[in-house]
């Protein structure tokens, strides 16, 4: 099939490339000329572990183009909307100037027939609003969320866990739920999950799964809190109740909380919407998840600082990450960098090292120090903050070795990731998050 992606940014580049590789013929839209330069060149503009491949086949088989011209859409069957959403400079809604642009953009190149498929996670109704401009045109509107990991995002979309569509009533969109079946035909064939709702419903659907994602770390994280006054181990807590089959162990990490392009705005422009609809209270409890997320920011800069007897002025700490994950070069809302930013801020020269998002981290802060050489960025550091799980610091770094790099053994694992009892006996000063 001849498919249209309108927005070649994170979802969007993805998409194209992951459609491209199942045999579609793709061509990717965006207004960024330097973003289409350098797709066009077969590079990803992004880190995501397996995108260069696909984007590098993809365009030599001829089955992937970009362009900055939105008549080129003309002529697709189906046309992906993946535009961003951001939260609102002056609120906590989320901005959909961009998903209104490319509709508006994309409407005169529209056909009887036509499909357009909004990916963008958007405030539920906000294809209600969309429909007519889109039904005018002789097209249909439905609504088809992603669920992409971070670092996991072409795994996802080639072989999905799911597959939502919210159609319009009637004939107009059990038509176009068969198209989309169509599109992703190697998923259906595998028997995944394809789900058909209305388009409230679609929308829904993404905007509640991470407020359920987020609500789950950051219970967990309140609980760290708890077990810091008690003596507990917030790590053991969480082994225990996620024997149980109805909690279920993933998302109960404790520790300095989640960040990046999605659930932190998801939840904040979730509950912005809830108020404009007269149901602020359905989903009060998001507020809570969110000051919680950010209490546990404060709470690693803390233990740095108490480490050194209560400043960390002239001290010299290696931040290990920038990124808001590992396998990813995003540093949106990264926890790292607030916490590198705030102990600089408190007098500290602070070194950080990621194995992907220097260059992103550097050109946000130029104030702090940047050492791509995990070994280098270490040596002389009179303390050590953890706070993205790469491999190449949980898995990879012996407490030994890095006793032998360090001026002071002071270690705050900021994702409770390492064996504590291994760089304890080892002379470390160990701190976790919600453990004793």
């Amino acid at each position: 099939m001849r498919l249209s992606v309108i927005g070649c940014g994170y979802l969007g580049a993805v998409h194209a490339a992951a459609m491209a590789s199942i045999g579609h013929e793709v061509i990717g839209i965006d207004v960024d000329e330097r973003k289409i330069a350098t797709l066009s060149r077969g590079e990803a503009p992004f880190f995501e572990p397996g995108l260069q491949e696909i984007l590098t086949d993809g365009i030599a088989s001829g089955h992937l183009r970009f362009t900055t011209d939105m008549a080129e859409a003309s002529g697709a069957e189906v046309h992906f909307v993946g535009v961003g959403t951001p939260q609102q400079k002056d609120g906590y809604a989320a901005d959909l100037s961009y998903v209104n642009a490319a509709i508006d953009g994309l409407l005169p190149f529209l056909s009887p027939g036509d499909i357009v498929a909004g990916k963008s996670t958007v405030p539920v109704g906000t294809a209600a609003d969309l429909t007519p401009r889109v039904e005018a045109t002789g097209a249909t509107l439905v609504w088809n969320p992603e669920f992409l990991r971070e670092g996991w995002a072409v795994q996802d979309t080639i072989d999905p866990d799911r597959l939502v569509v919210g159609v319009p009533a009637g004939e107009p969109g059990v038509t176009a739920a068969g198209v989309l079946r169509e599109v992703y035909h190697p998923a259906v064939a595998k028997n995944t999950p394809f789900i058909v709702t209305d388009l409230a419903t679609a929308e829904l659907v993404k905007v509640a799964a991470n407020a359920f994602l987020a609500t789950k770390i950051s219970f967990i994280n309140a609980m760290a809190e708890i077990a810091e006054v008690t003596g507990a181990d917030v790590t053991q807590l969480a082994d225990a109740i996620g024997h149980d089959s109805r909690i279920g162990r993933r998302f109960l990490g404790a520790g300095i909380g989640f960040g990046g392009g999605c659930l932190p705005k998801d939840i904040r422009a979730f509950s912005a919407r809830a108020e404009e609809l007269g149901r602020g209270e359905s989903v009060a409890f998001l507020r809570e998840v969110d000051a919680i997320n950010l209490r546990r920011r404060d709470r690693a800069v803390d233990l740095v600082v108490d480490a050194f007897g209560g400043s960390v002025f002239k001290k010299n700490v290696t931040v290990l990450g920038a990124a808001f994950k590992p396998h990813s070069d995003d540093i949106r809302d990264s926890p790292a960098l607030d916490v590198a930013v705030r102990l600089h801020g408190l007098g500290a020269w602070v070194t950080i090292t990621d194995p992907a998002a220097l260059e992103n981290a550097e050109r946000m802060h130029p104030q702090l120090n940047y050492v791509a050489d995990r070994d280098e960025a270490l040596r002389g550091a009179d303390a050590v903050i953890i706070v993205t799980e790469w491999d190449e610091y949980r898995r990879q770094l012996s407490p030994q070795h890095a006793g032998e790099l360090v001026t002071g053994k002071v270690i705050v694992d900021g994702r409770n990731c390492l064996d504590a009892s291994a760089w304890r006996a080892a002379g470390w000063e160990y701190y976790g998050m919600g453990r004793p």
